[in-house]
């Protein structure tokens, strides 16, 4: 049997003012009518049934999950009363599946990627689960890096593959770098034995617990209680209250042997700015991504506008800008400064304390 655990606590701020902490990037329909976590789950249908799709999510987040993912069962919502990183979030969703199926398969994946190869991407996975229940290892997603990238950890890989399933090499992981300078990011894709880092996972729910016994017996012991209880809210609280935030990265993943990874291109990007979108979304012959906004361009490229007012917004003689609307706020910044708006709201934050 093959489970889906969705991760979907992120705050997504670097997606203001459209991601708020009331409604985050996983949330919003970035591309098209449906949102990132809708096109998530939906892209795992004929490789893993929606009642077999659990996701984790922040408590304030639980509503917009049952709101947005009707067909979920409820016994697999789990909400966060506090973040703790990757390593509680996955070892939560283990602890509560060992007692159903130690054997069955996790597939972590993160509720807000956008990948354009669905297809390609279920080939993957399959290769990926197979990996997992024969070689009782834990596997990882690489994805095949076409640009010298500085916002991506990597993945090394071994010079030759280790197994090979459906047409597919799978190798050993020799070991993970976290985000490089360019010089080094540059080497890394020169050298060909290096992967970006994708976040997602798959591994045996027996396979992730042996790992949490071994390098994070603190996270392991929480893990047992969770098990052994009945699971409900209070002792769902009382296992991330006793956790250690710390990543499954850094906690697990370069720490351990068993580790393999899949090297894959299937149209991945982590949308991790409005850049990204910029990237992804339908644009004019002058490279201006508009979609339903009314928008009048003069000597203008490049641009993304996203808003919703129905405002006519005029763009004269400026290129590779965002204009992002919203009814209390307007953003505008050069694409290619695009991860500062989390400072922005850093700094909202900080003036609402002070005020």
């Amino acid at each position: 049997m093959n489970v889906a655990v969705i991760m979907a606590g992120g705050a997504g701020t670097r997606f203001w003012p459209k991601s708020t902490k009331e409604k985050p990037k996983q949330f919003l329909k970035l591309f098209g009518k449906k949102s990132l976590i809708q096109q998530t789950v939906e892209r795992l249908r004929g490789f893993i049934d929606e009642k077999n799709v659990m996701v984790i999510t922040n408590n304030d987040y639980v509503h917009l999950v049952n709101q947005q993912l009707p067909g979920l069962e409820q016994k697999y919502i789990i909400g966060e009363p506090l973040a703790r990183n990757t390593a509680p979030c996955i070892a939560s969703a283990a602890a509560l599946l060992y007692n159903e199926n130690p054997d069955a398969v996790m597939v972590v994946l993160p509720a807000d990627h956008r990948i354009t190869e669905p297809k390609r991407f279920l080939e993957v996975l399959q290769v990926a689960s197979k990996t997992a229940s024969e070689q009782n290892s834990l596997v990882t997603i690489g994805i095949e890096p076409n640009r010298p990238e500085t916002g991506y950890g990597y993945i090394r890989r071994e010079a030759n593959p280790d197994v090979h399933f459906d047409g597919q090499d799978v190798y050993r992981v020799k070991n993970f770098t976290e985000k490089p300078e360019l010089a080094r990011a540059r080497d890394f894709l020169k050298s060909g034995d290096y992967l970006w880092n994708s976040g997602i996972f798959v591994w045996k729910v027996e396979t992730i617990v042996k790992a949490f016994r071994q390098h994070l017996p603190e996270i392991f012991e929480q893990m047992e209680r969770l098990a052994g209880s009945d699971k409900n809210e209070e002792h769902i609280n009382a296992f991330y209250e006793g956790c250690p935030s710390i990543s499954i990265d850094y906690g697990i993943m370069e720490k351990a042997e068993n580790v393999h990874v899949v090297p894959a291109s299937f149209g991945w990007n982590d949308v991790g700015s409005w850049k990204a979108v910029h990237e992804l979304a339908d644009k004019d012959e002058n490279g201006n991504a508009i979609g339903d906004s009314t928008v009048i361009l003069q000597e203008a490229s490049g641009n993304l506008v996203d808003a919703s007012s129905g405002k006519t917004i005029a763009l004269v003689g400026v290129n590779n800008i965002a204009i992002v609307e919203t009814e209390d706020a307007i953003l505008v910044v050069n694409l290619d400064q695009a991860q500062g708006v989390k400072q922005v709201v850093d700094e909202i934050d900080r003036l609402a304390e002070t005020e």
